[in-house]
């Protein structure tokens, strides 16, 4: 199953958490956020239940791609919020565990792109059989 949605950048942005990122659909970022890379997202959650097993994360601004795996949670059941934790932590906002990188190994590019509320960023979920 393959599975995209978007989000929006935010002058907050600064991806600097060392074990989480996050989508949110929230239309705004305090500084305090520092695992959130989008805003504004428009996922279905619906969608996202149907994910199994391990899901490679493309995340794209523009023409720069970044890429990240995680194990996925089959009791994800959050319509606001989306979370991948490079721990083993599970909670209904908890997609994905395991994750192979924080938010702070994001390419910067993409960063600094998603500082502009104008940035958009498709985001692909995807199952994989790769082992990370």
């Amino acid at each position: 199953m393959k599975y995209s949605f978007r989000c929006f950048g935010h002058e907050n942005i600064r991806a600097k958490h060392h074990k989480t990122i996050e989508f949110t659909k929230n239309s705004y970022l305090t500084p305090r956020g520092t695992c959130i890379i989008g805003i504004r997202a428009d996922f279905d959650v619906s969608n996202l239940n149907r994910l199994s097993n391990k899901i490679k994360i493309t995340v794209k601004v523009n023409e720069i791609i970044d890429i990240f795996f995680a194990k996925v949670n089959p009791n994800f059941n959050d319509d606001h919020e989306i979370v991948f934790r490079k721990s083993n932590y599970h909670s209904k906002r908890t997609l994905g565990f395991n994750l192979n990188k924080g938010a702070k190994d994001l390419n910067r590019d993409i960063v600094k792109l998603m500082q502009n509320p104008n940035s958009i960023m498709e985001v692909t979920l995807e199952e994989s059989r790769v082992l990370f």
